[in-house]
């Protein structure tokens, strides 16, 4: 019963779409719920994996989760520099929760920001609602960094964490 990670595949566009959108909105992570600009952003796998690296989580040919890998210099790198990978929309259906789907979608973003020449660190934005993901953080080595805190739109603050390389 182990977790595969591999990359998405065209036919788990709509899927890992809606089980992000419906992480982000069961969980209460968006503002204006169904009404919230930020959803079609976590449905829209296809537009991800066009300008980065999408990977799923999987056991037994059913997807868990899922998590967007952006290598330096991405499109979808938010507050990463120039000798940094970041993830985003890391995310796990919620009858998938406590398997460790979340923390080998995390490993497997770790993995390739080393293997990548010039990479120094992985780094990543939350909110602060996102305990459990938090907990993965520190676990696999993550620090926070407050000094790069942020707010893609008035009233959403968010929190940034870095791994060293």
């Amino acid at each position: 019963m182990d977790i595969t990670i591999r990359a998405v595949r065209d036919a788990d566009h709509a899927e890992l779409g809606e089980m992000t959108a419906q992480a982000y909105l069961a969980d209460g992570h968006l503002d204006f719920n169904e009404d919230d600009a930020y959803l079609h952003v976590l449905r829209d796998v296809a537009g991800r994996a066009a300008r980065a690296e999408v990977l799923v989580a999987e056991r037994d040919g059913r997807v868990l989760g899922g998590v967007t890998f952006a290598a330096p210099g991405s499109p979808l790198a938010d507050i990463a520099g120039p000798d940094e990978a970041e993830f985003r929309m890391l995310a796990v259906a919620h009858a998938a929760r406590g398997q460790g789907a979340g923390e080998a979608l995390v490993r497997a973003c770790v993995e390739r920001a080393r293997a990548i020449e010039g990479v120094t660190g992985l780094v990543l934005s939350t909110q602060r609602s996102m305990a459990g993901a938090h907990r993965i953080y520190v676990r696999l080595g993550f620090v926070r960094t407050p000094e790069r805190d942020w707010a893609p739109i008035e009233g959403l603050k968010l929190l940034t964490y870095r791994l060293k390389l």
